[in-house]
């Protein structure tokens, strides 16, 4: 591991060095050079090498690559600190931009796909009263630390930090049932189908509160009306998509495995994840609702290939896409966390604050379990990490803009407060692997045939003395 991990470092530092003469030679080279410039492109392989170098390493010590991914890009962007500032124009860079936009929608569009619809119906009323309280309790929690540590800003601001603590990124926690082989128990399906209600919940909650911007922008208020309005076309974007899935996208993949060509599933899949994404930012919502609702609806049973050609599973195909786009958005987000913010310990009591209010918050929806026997704790703490969910959703709230007091426009979410958000995300993402597999040891020990076993000898003991 350490070879590999000094050769990757090699390439890193070659390539940072590679960017910080295109940044100088900038203006000659793109004088000269057509499409591209030089330092897009040393940047993004850099981006890229940062991301696996991160990934492997997280990987390594059991936690989750997008920590290497997103921590890996702070420790670039911060550069600057010791006076490297090559990474200063991959902040900005539209090109940048536009594939982390992508990966975004990748990501989305994979968290739909491990969406089941059925499963989730399966658990029932737990799941639904788990995702509602999950929901409920860290929006508020969320939109009071807020409103503690700014009492100037705007209540949208607000409400969008709320919004962004209602998000849960159950990859992490699906990862630690299948680890210890109970991703069968009701835990597991309590936490996923709620995880799948929270998505959508939460998807719902940031149109809302877009849409109330977007309405502050143009000097008005959102209306009771135009709240419905916007409840009302998420709710009927999904249930459209839905339909889609279940009448036309069959008949299309019926026909199109009597297509020759290779890589003809991808191509239909991610173009339903493009369409779905554009309708869906033409409705006014986001364009990942869009892509989650593909990847919900997307059911590749129905394609089967011609002469029984061999074709790979959709997730499998979809992987090299997912592997090369998706680090680049967490990446960009880490450059994007100026680390001398933290110099001022307000910031870090409002990210300590905002950590206990995710994680408590989340502790409430365990109240929804109605089966006996489950353990509501494990159950409590497979809803804390936000991961790559809260980021995109403060990525999205650094792109929205509010009237400011000097008559101007300020950030909805401010490179302060994003910082304050990742270092949420960081905290309750690191910590949920663990406290969740003591959680669950806990459980199985109190149940093992030994401890039982136990407590009928101390309970015969006892009858015997009386």
């Amino acid at each position: 591991m350490q070879r590999r991990l000094v050769t990757f470092g090699g390439i890193l530092a070659g390539l940072l060095f590679l960017l910080a003469a295109a940044e100088t030679y900038q203006p000659s080279l793109a004088s000269t050079a057509a499409g591209l410039e030089p330092a897009t492109l040393i940047g993004i392989a850099a981006m890229l090498v940062v991301a696996k170098l991160g990934g492997e390493f997280f990987e390594r010590i059991g936690q989750s690559a997008v920590l290497g991914e997103l921590l890996g890009g702070i420790a670039v962007g911060n550069l600057i600190l010791v006076g490297f500032s090559g990474a200063e124009i991959l902040k900005d860079n539209d090109v940048i931009a536009a594939l982390a936009e992508l990966g975004v929608i990748i990501l989305l569009f994979e968290v739909g796909l491990e969406s089941d619809l059925r499963e989730m119906m399966e658990v029932g009323r737990s799941a639904m009263l788990v995702a509602v309280l999950g929901v409920i309790a860290p929006f508020f929690l969320g939109w009071a630390v807020s409103a503690y540590f700014n009492p100037y800003g705007a209540r949208l601001e607000h409400i969008f930090i709320g919004a962004i603590l209602c998000a849960t990124s159950v990859g992490i926690t699906a990862r630690v049932f299948k680890d210890l082989g109970k991703l069968r128990t009701r835990e597991a399906r309590i936490i996923l189908g709620a995880a799948v209600i929270d998505d959508v919940l939460g998807l719902l909650i940031l149109a809302l509160v877009a849409g109330a911007i977007r309405a502050a922008n143009s000097g008005g208020d959102l209306s009771s009306l135009e709240i419905g309005m916007i409840a009302t076309k998420a709710v009927l974007f999904l249930i459209g998509s839905v339909a889609i899935g279940h009448f036309v996208v069959p008949q299309i993949l019926r026909r199109a495995g009597h297509l020759e060509t290779r890589g003809v599933l991808l191509t239909l899949a991610l173009s339903l994840c493009l369409l779905l994404s554009w309708a869906a930012a033409k409705m006014g919502l986001a364009p990942i609702v869009g892509a989650f609702a593909a990847g919900l609806v997307l059911d590749e049973v129905h394609y089967k290939p011609v002469r029984a050609r061999k074709e790979r599973d959709l997730r499998e195909l979809l992987q090299p896409v997912s592997a090369v786009l998706v680090p680049i958005f967490f990446v960009l987000m880490g450059l994007k966390v100026d680390l001398r913010y933290f110099a001022q310990l307000n910031l870090l009591g409002f990210a300590f604050l905002l950590t206990l209010a995710a994680v408590v918050g989340k502790q409430v929806c365990a109240l929804g379990v109605l089966e006996r026997g489950v353990n509501r704790l494990a159950v409590g703490l497979g809803m804390v990490p936000r991961g790559e969910v809260g980021l995109i959703f403060a990525s999205i709230g650094t792109t929205l803009l509010l009237p400011a007091a000097n008559g101007g426009y300020e950030r909805v979410i401010s490179p302060a407060t994003f910082g304050v958000v990742v270092i949420m995300v960081i905290i309750t993402t690191l910590a949920t692997p663990l406290t969740l597999k003591w959680s669950l040891a806990r459980s199985s020990s109190s149940h093992s045939p030994r401890a039982t076993s136990n407590v009928s000898v101390e309970s015969g003991d006892r009858d015997g003395a009386t």
